[in-house]
């Protein structure tokens, strides 16, 4: 064998030891966002799912599972939810409430599925919420679950809910 292709085997051969040594990229601080929609979900999930004190699991993490459809109106404009609210991709994590599509649809699934909140998904996904605000939008703020008024929309259980509606007046 020459030299040549010595070298370059021994390179090749160095290549993964050294992108095993290299470390994953610290993740960035959680921020409540008060903006107007659209909020996309946020990379590092991470520091979403400790804010909000929630567990993390694995991506295939399937255990527990049951969907409901969550519904978000500001003013009477329908506001979408996004793909990938409360995955983080890097680290292949999930937080026990997340989507996979803006279909409405909120997954709950692996660790904590029983215990998270809707205030707690808010966290998760990167928006304030709080009994007047949802983003930018303050005013009269209502949620119902399966057509019923929550009285504590922050503190509502994903878990008991099938259909959760969120409406939003401003006044402006």
């Amino acid at each position: 064998m020459g030299g040549r292709v010595r070298r370059l085997l021994v390179a090749l051969a160095c290549v993964p030891a050294l992108a095993a040594c290299v470390a994953q990229a610290a993740p960035a601080p959680a921020e409540l966002r008060t903006s107007p929609p659209p909020w996309p979900a946020p990379r590092d999930g991470i520091s979403y799912f400790d804010a909000a004190g929630v567990p993390a699991s694995r991506l295939d993490d399937r255990s527990n599972q049951k969907v409901l459809t969550l519904s978000i109106e500001i003013d009477g404009v329908a506001v979408p939810l996004v793909p990938n609210i409360g995955i983080d991709r890097p680290r292949a994590l999930q937080a026990p409430a997340h989507t996979h599509d803006d279909s409405g649809a909120v997954w709950l699934e692996g660790a904590g599925v029983k215990e998270i909140t809707l205030g707690q998904f808010f966290t998760v996904w990167g928006v304030r919420f709080d009994e007047r605000c949802l983003g930018a939008a303050c005013g009269r703020l209502e949620v119902a679950a399966d057509a019923v008024p929550v009285a504590d929309a922050a503190g509502l259980r994903l878990w008991e809910a099938g259909d959760v509606q969120i409406r939003v007046t401003t006044g402006g």
